[in-house]
């Protein structure tokens, strides 16, 4: 197995962190859609309720697989974080990012 690690930048540590979230349902039907909102919403609050954290957005997709080709939000917020606008990614389990099966 590969891991892959994105260190953080030394220079924008001691400051506020640039706080994303990451949510994902599997499935396009109707609980899904709400667990999905619901995601969305309990993170928005979350971030910007934290005087320390900077609100950097919440990535959101409805997917039927794990698949990177059906996660555009996810691949977007990869991006993003190579690019430096995102220090921290918050998300309800590690399985929304992948799963080792």
């Amino acid at each position: 197995m590969n891991v892959s690690f994105l260190p953080a930048k030394q220079d924008i540590l001691p400051g506020k962190k640039r706080v994303a979230a990451y949510a994902r349902v599997s499935s396009g039907k109707d609980a899904s859609l709400h667990s999905l909102s619901a995601q969305i919403a309990f993170y928005s609050s979350l971030i910007q309720r934290n005087n320390e954290w900077d609100y950097a957005g919440v990535y959101a997709d409805e997917a039927t697989t794990g698949t990177k080709d059906s996660r555009r939000e996810f691949q977007k917020m990869l991006k993003d974080c190579k690019q430096g606008k995102i220090d921290l990614i918050l998300t309800k389990s590690i399985s929304r990012f992948a799963r080792n099966t």
